[in-house]
Protein backbone atom coordinates (compact mmCIF):
# COMPACT_ATOMS: atom_id res chain seq x y z
CA UNK A 1 0.00 0.00 0.00
CA UNK A 2 2.68 2.48 1.01
CA UNK A 3 4.64 2.16 -2.22
CA UNK A 4 1.90 3.16 -4.62
CA UNK A 5 0.57 5.88 -2.32
CA UNK A 6 3.93 7.56 -1.82
CA UNK A 7 4.75 7.16 -5.50
CA UNK A 8 1.46 8.86 -6.34
CA UNK A 9 2.21 11.73 -3.97
CA UNK A 10 5.66 12.27 -5.48
CA UNK A 11 4.21 12.12 -8.99
CA UNK A 12 1.59 14.67 -8.00
CA UNK A 13 4.25 17.14 -6.93
CA UNK A 14 6.14 16.67 -10.17
CA UNK A 15 3.06 17.03 -12.32
CA UNK A 16 1.90 20.13 -10.48
CA UNK A 17 4.87 22.02 -11.81
CA UNK A 18 4.32 20.93 -15.41
CA UNK A 19 2.82 23.44 -17.89
CA UNK A 20 -0.56 22.71 -19.44
CA UNK A 21 -0.10 20.67 -22.61
CA UNK A 22 -0.98 22.53 -25.77
CA UNK A 23 -3.51 19.87 -26.77
CA UNK A 24 -5.28 19.86 -23.40
CA UNK A 25 -8.28 22.14 -23.44
CA UNK A 26 -9.32 23.69 -20.14
CA UNK A 27 -12.16 21.83 -18.45
CA UNK A 28 -14.26 23.12 -15.55
CA UNK A 29 -15.74 20.48 -13.26
CA UNK A 30 -18.49 21.24 -10.76
CA UNK A 31 -18.02 18.79 -7.89
CA UNK A 32 -20.59 18.61 -5.12
CA UNK A 33 -19.42 17.00 -1.92
CA UNK A 34 -21.67 14.90 0.30
CA UNK A 35 -19.69 16.28 3.24
CA UNK A 36 -19.50 19.91 4.30
CA UNK A 37 -16.14 21.61 4.00
CA UNK A 38 -16.27 22.35 7.75
CA UNK A 39 -16.51 18.65 8.65
CA UNK A 40 -13.26 17.30 10.04
CA UNK A 41 -11.37 14.77 7.88
CA UNK A 42 -14.02 14.02 5.22
CA UNK A 43 -14.88 17.62 4.49
CA UNK A 44 -11.23 18.59 4.63
CA UNK A 45 -10.24 15.84 2.22
CA UNK A 46 -13.00 16.69 -0.23
CA UNK A 47 -11.67 20.24 -0.44
CA UNK A 48 -8.11 18.87 -0.71
CA UNK A 49 -9.18 16.71 -3.66
CA UNK A 50 -10.63 19.64 -5.61
CA UNK A 51 -7.62 21.83 -4.93
CA UNK A 52 -5.08 19.10 -5.70
CA UNK A 53 -6.62 18.16 -9.04
CA UNK A 54 -6.63 21.80 -10.08
CA UNK A 55 -2.98 22.22 -9.06
CA UNK A 56 -1.71 18.92 -10.48
CA UNK A 57 -3.27 19.63 -13.86
CA UNK A 58 -1.81 23.11 -13.93
CA UNK A 59 -5.36 24.46 -14.08
CA UNK A 60 -6.36 22.55 -17.21
CA UNK A 61 -8.91 20.69 -15.07
CA UNK A 62 -10.42 23.22 -12.71
CA UNK A 63 -12.51 21.52 -10.04
CA UNK A 64 -15.00 23.77 -8.28
CA UNK A 65 -16.03 22.51 -4.83
CA UNK A 66 -19.69 22.85 -3.86
CA UNK A 67 -21.16 22.22 -0.42
CA UNK A 68 -23.78 19.47 0.10
CA UNK A 69 -27.09 20.54 -1.42
CA UNK A 70 -25.66 23.57 -3.20
CA UNK A 71 -26.48 22.18 -6.64
CA UNK A 72 -28.70 19.14 -5.95
CA UNK A 73 -29.94 17.45 -2.76
CA UNK A 74 -27.14 15.14 -1.48
CA UNK A 75 -29.30 12.05 -1.91
CA UNK A 76 -29.75 12.89 -5.59
CA UNK A 77 -26.06 13.27 -6.42
CA UNK A 78 -25.82 9.85 -8.05
CA UNK A 79 -28.72 10.43 -10.44
CA UNK A 80 -27.53 13.96 -11.21
CA UNK A 81 -24.05 12.70 -12.15
CA UNK A 82 -25.51 9.84 -14.17
CA UNK A 83 -27.71 12.23 -16.17
CA UNK A 84 -24.98 14.81 -16.65
CA UNK A 85 -26.77 17.59 -14.80
CA UNK A 86 -23.91 17.40 -12.29
CA UNK A 87 -20.32 16.84 -13.43
CA UNK A 88 -19.06 15.10 -10.34
CA UNK A 89 -19.73 14.19 -6.72
CA UNK A 90 -17.40 13.36 -3.84
CA UNK A 91 -18.89 10.75 -1.54
CA UNK A 92 -18.62 7.02 -0.83
CA UNK A 93 -20.11 4.10 -2.78
CA UNK A 94 -22.07 3.07 0.31
CA UNK A 95 -24.49 5.96 -0.24
CA UNK A 96 -25.77 4.31 -3.43
CA UNK A 97 -27.06 1.00 -2.04
CA UNK A 98 -30.55 2.00 -3.15
CA UNK A 99 -29.28 1.33 -6.68
CA UNK A 100 -27.54 -1.93 -5.79
CA UNK A 101 -26.45 -3.27 -2.40
CA UNK A 102 -23.17 -4.26 -4.08
CA UNK A 103 -21.97 -0.66 -3.83
CA UNK A 104 -21.57 -1.23 -0.10
CA UNK A 105 -18.75 -3.74 -0.60
CA UNK A 106 -16.63 -1.00 -2.18
CA UNK A 107 -17.28 1.33 0.74
CA UNK A 108 -16.95 -0.64 3.99
CA UNK A 109 -17.69 -4.16 5.19
CA UNK A 110 -18.59 -5.22 8.76
CA UNK A 111 -15.71 -7.09 10.37
CA UNK A 112 -13.91 -6.31 7.17
CA UNK A 113 -10.37 -5.46 6.27
CA UNK A 114 -8.30 -2.66 7.71
CA UNK A 115 -6.80 0.01 5.50
CA UNK A 116 -3.81 -1.91 4.14
CA UNK A 117 -5.73 -5.04 3.26
CA UNK A 118 -8.68 -3.16 1.83
CA UNK A 119 -6.67 -0.93 -0.49
CA UNK A 120 -4.63 -3.95 -1.60
CA UNK A 121 -7.83 -5.68 -2.73
CA UNK A 122 -9.20 -2.57 -4.36
CA UNK A 123 -6.03 -1.61 -6.25
CA UNK A 124 -4.46 -4.97 -7.04
CA UNK A 125 -6.97 -7.67 -6.07
CA UNK A 126 -9.69 -6.77 -8.56
CA UNK A 127 -11.96 -4.70 -6.34
CA UNK A 128 -11.62 -1.42 -8.21
CA UNK A 129 -12.24 -3.09 -11.57
CA UNK A 130 -15.44 -4.68 -10.26
CA UNK A 131 -16.53 -1.31 -8.84
CA UNK A 132 -15.95 0.38 -12.20
CA UNK A 133 -17.98 -2.35 -13.89
CA UNK A 134 -20.90 -1.67 -11.54
CA UNK A 135 -20.77 2.12 -11.95
CA UNK A 136 -20.53 1.79 -15.74
CA UNK A 137 -24.09 0.44 -15.81
CA UNK A 138 -25.24 3.90 -14.79
CA UNK A 139 -23.00 5.98 -17.06
CA UNK A 140 -20.66 6.91 -14.22
CA UNK A 141 -16.88 6.71 -13.87
CA UNK A 142 -15.51 6.37 -10.34
CA UNK A 143 -12.06 7.06 -8.92
CA UNK A 144 -10.99 6.07 -5.42
CA UNK A 145 -10.28 9.38 -3.72
CA UNK A 146 -10.42 8.74 0.02
CA UNK A 147 -9.75 6.17 2.69
CA UNK A 148 -10.20 6.57 6.43
CA UNK A 149 -9.23 4.58 9.50
CA UNK A 150 -11.69 2.70 11.78
CA UNK A 151 -14.83 4.46 12.93
CA UNK A 152 -16.51 4.43 16.31
CA UNK A 153 -19.54 2.20 16.84
CA UNK A 154 -22.11 4.74 17.95
CA UNK A 155 -23.55 7.22 20.41
CA UNK A 156 -26.26 6.11 22.86
CA UNK A 157 -28.29 8.01 25.43
CA UNK A 158 -28.04 5.10 27.88
CA UNK A 159 -25.56 2.34 28.54
CA UNK A 160 -26.17 -0.82 26.51
CA UNK A 161 -25.77 -3.63 29.02
CA UNK A 162 -27.34 -6.48 27.06
CA UNK A 163 -28.19 -7.22 23.44
CA UNK A 164 -31.84 -6.92 24.47
CA UNK A 165 -31.23 -3.23 25.21
CA UNK A 166 -30.83 -2.63 21.47
CA UNK A 167 -34.34 -3.79 20.61
CA UNK A 168 -36.71 -1.00 19.71
CA UNK A 169 -34.07 1.69 19.39
CA UNK A 170 -34.29 4.12 16.49
CA UNK A 171 -30.80 4.71 15.18
CA UNK A 172 -29.02 6.39 12.31
CA UNK A 173 -26.78 3.76 10.76
CA UNK A 174 -24.77 3.47 7.56
CA UNK A 175 -24.21 0.71 5.06
CA UNK A 176 -24.29 -3.01 5.65
CA UNK A 177 -23.97 -2.45 9.38
CA UNK A 178 -27.53 -1.12 9.31
CA UNK A 179 -28.75 -4.53 8.09
CA UNK A 180 -26.97 -6.13 11.05
CA UNK A 181 -28.60 -3.78 13.53
CA UNK A 182 -32.00 -4.44 11.99
CA UNK A 183 -31.57 -8.14 12.74
CA UNK A 184 -31.06 -7.20 16.38
CA UNK A 185 -34.31 -5.23 16.53
CA UNK A 186 -33.02 -1.73 15.79
CA UNK A 187 -35.01 0.52 13.46
CA UNK A 188 -32.37 2.18 11.29
CA UNK A 189 -32.39 5.09 8.91
CA UNK A 190 -29.67 6.78 6.88
CA UNK A 191 -29.39 10.51 7.53
CA UNK A 192 -26.89 12.92 6.01
CA UNK A 193 -24.31 14.44 8.37
CA UNK A 194 -26.10 17.76 8.71
CA UNK A 195 -29.40 16.11 9.66
CA UNK A 196 -28.22 13.89 12.50
CA UNK A 197 -27.82 16.26 15.46
CA UNK A 198 -31.30 17.73 15.19
CA UNK A 199 -32.86 14.26 14.87
CA UNK A 200 -30.95 13.13 17.97
CA UNK A 201 -31.83 16.27 19.91
CA UNK A 202 -35.53 16.06 19.03
CA UNK A 203 -35.74 12.35 19.82
CA UNK A 204 -36.53 11.36 16.24
CA UNK A 205 -33.68 8.91 16.74
CA UNK A 206 -32.43 7.43 20.02
CA UNK A 207 -28.87 6.77 18.96
CA UNK A 208 -26.53 7.35 16.07
CA UNK A 209 -23.29 6.35 14.46
CA UNK A 210 -21.65 8.61 11.95
CA UNK A 211 -17.90 8.33 11.83
CA UNK A 212 -14.80 8.68 13.98
CA UNK A 213 -14.19 10.87 17.05
CA UNK A 214 -12.80 13.91 15.20
CA UNK A 215 -15.84 14.11 12.94
CA UNK A 216 -18.40 13.18 15.58
CA UNK A 217 -16.98 15.84 17.91
CA UNK A 218 -17.49 18.52 15.28
CA UNK A 219 -21.13 17.47 14.90
CA UNK A 220 -21.87 17.89 18.61
CA UNK A 221 -23.39 14.51 19.45
CA UNK A 222 -21.83 14.71 22.95
CA UNK A 223 -24.45 17.31 23.86
CA UNK A 224 -27.22 14.70 23.73
CA UNK A 225 -25.70 11.21 24.04
CA UNK A 226 -23.17 10.40 26.78
CA UNK A 227 -22.16 6.81 25.93
CA UNK A 228 -19.77 6.46 22.99
CA UNK A 229 -19.01 2.90 21.90
CA UNK A 230 -15.96 1.32 20.29
CA UNK A 231 -14.71 -0.44 18.20
CA UNK A 232 -16.46 0.33 14.92
CA UNK A 233 -17.03 -3.30 13.97
CA UNK A 234 -19.14 -2.13 11.03
CA UNK A 235 -16.45 0.16 9.55
CA UNK A 236 -12.87 -0.93 10.17
CA UNK A 237 -11.86 1.08 7.11
CA UNK A 238 -13.93 3.10 4.67
CA UNK A 239 -13.36 3.97 1.03
CA UNK A 240 -14.54 7.14 -0.66
CA UNK A 241 -14.65 8.08 -4.31
CA UNK A 242 -15.08 10.91 -6.76
CA UNK A 243 -17.73 9.97 -9.29
CA UNK A 244 -17.85 11.57 -12.74
CA UNK A 245 -20.42 11.69 -15.46
CA UNK A 246 -18.90 9.27 -17.97
CA UNK A 247 -19.15 11.68 -20.92
CA UNK A 248 -17.46 14.39 -18.85
CA UNK A 249 -14.68 12.00 -17.87
CA UNK A 250 -14.21 10.88 -21.47
CA UNK A 251 -13.87 14.51 -22.56
CA UNK A 252 -10.55 14.74 -20.68
CA UNK A 253 -7.32 13.97 -22.49
CA UNK A 254 -5.30 10.90 -21.54
CA UNK A 255 -2.85 13.14 -19.70
CA UNK A 256 -5.60 14.89 -17.77
CA UNK A 257 -7.17 11.60 -16.73
CA UNK A 258 -3.81 10.36 -15.47
CA UNK A 259 -3.29 13.59 -13.55
CA UNK A 260 -6.72 13.34 -11.93
CA UNK A 261 -6.08 9.73 -10.92
CA UNK A 262 -2.70 10.72 -9.49
CA UNK A 263 -4.29 13.52 -7.49
CA UNK A 264 -6.88 11.10 -6.13
CA UNK A 265 -4.16 8.67 -5.09
CA UNK A 266 -2.63 11.54 -3.11
CA UNK A 267 -6.07 12.23 -1.58
CA UNK A 268 -6.29 8.61 -0.40
CA UNK A 269 -3.00 9.03 1.43
CA UNK A 270 -4.06 12.40 2.81
CA UNK A 271 -7.38 11.08 4.09
CA UNK A 272 -5.91 8.01 5.73
CA UNK A 273 -3.05 9.85 7.44
CA UNK A 274 -5.33 12.67 8.58
CA UNK A 275 -7.92 10.24 9.95
CA UNK A 276 -5.25 8.41 11.97
CA UNK A 277 -3.74 11.65 13.27
CA UNK A 278 -6.91 13.43 14.38
CA UNK A 279 -8.52 10.90 16.73
CA UNK A 280 -6.66 10.89 20.02
CA UNK A 281 -7.04 14.61 20.67
CA UNK A 282 -10.73 14.38 19.78
CA UNK A 283 -11.24 11.48 22.19
CA UNK A 284 -9.58 13.43 24.98
CA UNK A 285 -11.86 16.40 24.27
CA UNK A 286 -14.95 14.20 24.17
CA UNK A 287 -14.13 12.74 27.59
CA UNK A 288 -13.74 16.26 29.00
CA UNK A 289 -17.34 16.90 27.93
CA UNK A 290 -18.59 14.15 30.24
CA UNK A 291 -18.90 11.36 27.70
CA UNK A 292 -18.03 7.80 28.70
CA UNK A 293 -15.91 5.91 26.17
CA UNK A 294 -17.26 2.37 26.09
CA UNK A 295 -15.90 -0.86 24.59
CA UNK A 296 -18.12 -3.68 23.35
CA UNK A 297 -17.22 -6.95 25.06
CA UNK A 298 -16.73 -10.21 23.17
CA UNK A 299 -20.36 -11.24 23.71
CA UNK A 300 -21.63 -8.25 21.78
CA UNK A 301 -19.02 -8.55 19.04
CA UNK A 302 -19.82 -12.22 18.50
CA UNK A 303 -23.52 -11.37 18.27
CA UNK A 304 -22.84 -8.63 15.73
CA UNK A 305 -20.61 -10.93 13.69
CA UNK A 306 -23.13 -13.78 13.67
CA UNK A 307 -25.82 -11.41 12.41
CA UNK A 308 -23.41 -10.08 9.78
CA UNK A 309 -22.72 -13.56 8.43
CA UNK A 310 -26.48 -13.98 7.95
CA UNK A 311 -26.78 -10.59 6.24
CA UNK A 312 -23.91 -11.32 3.84
CA UNK A 313 -25.45 -14.65 2.81
CA UNK A 314 -28.85 -13.01 2.27
CA UNK A 315 -27.50 -10.15 0.17
CA UNK A 316 -25.48 -12.55 -1.98
CA UNK A 317 -28.76 -14.28 -2.82
CA UNK A 318 -30.47 -11.01 -3.74
CA UNK A 319 -27.80 -9.26 -5.80
CA UNK A 320 -25.52 -10.97 -8.36
CA UNK A 321 -23.24 -7.93 -8.27
CA UNK A 322 -22.98 -8.19 -4.47
CA UNK A 323 -22.14 -11.89 -4.73
CA UNK A 324 -19.45 -11.19 -7.32
CA UNK A 325 -17.86 -8.50 -5.14
CA UNK A 326 -18.23 -10.45 -1.91
CA UNK A 327 -16.79 -13.66 -3.38
CA UNK A 328 -13.83 -11.71 -4.72
CA UNK A 329 -13.15 -10.01 -1.39
CA UNK A 330 -13.54 -13.24 0.57
CA UNK A 331 -11.13 -15.10 -1.69
CA UNK A 332 -8.61 -12.27 -1.40
CA UNK A 333 -8.90 -12.18 2.39
CA UNK A 334 -8.38 -15.93 2.64
CA UNK A 335 -5.11 -15.62 0.73
CA UNK A 336 -4.08 -12.41 2.50
CA UNK A 337 -4.49 -14.11 5.89
CA UNK A 338 -1.19 -15.95 5.36
CA UNK A 339 0.56 -12.56 5.29
CA UNK A 340 -1.59 -10.91 7.95
CA UNK A 341 -1.08 -13.68 10.51
CA UNK A 342 2.69 -13.84 10.10
CA UNK A 343 3.61 -10.32 9.04
CA UNK A 344 1.89 -8.27 11.75
CA UNK A 345 2.20 -8.15 15.50
CA UNK A 346 -0.89 -9.38 17.29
Amino acid sequence: MKVWLWTAAVAAVALAAAPVSAQDKKVRVNMQSNFASTLAVLGQNAVYTAQTITKVTGGSVEVKFFEPGALVPPGQSFDAVASGSLDSAWATPGFWTGKDIAFAVYSTVPFGPGGGEYIAWMKFGGGEKLMQKLYAKYGIHSILCNMIAPEASGWFRKEIKTVEDLKGLKMRFFGLGANVMQKLGVATQLLQAGEIFQALQLGTIDATEFSMPAMDLSLGFYQVAKFYYFPGWHQQSTMGDMIWNKAKWDSLSETQRFQVETACNAAVLNGFALSEFAQFAAMQEIEKKGVKLMTWDDKFLKTFEKAWDEVAAEQAQKSPAFKEAWDSLQAFRKNYAVWRERGYLK
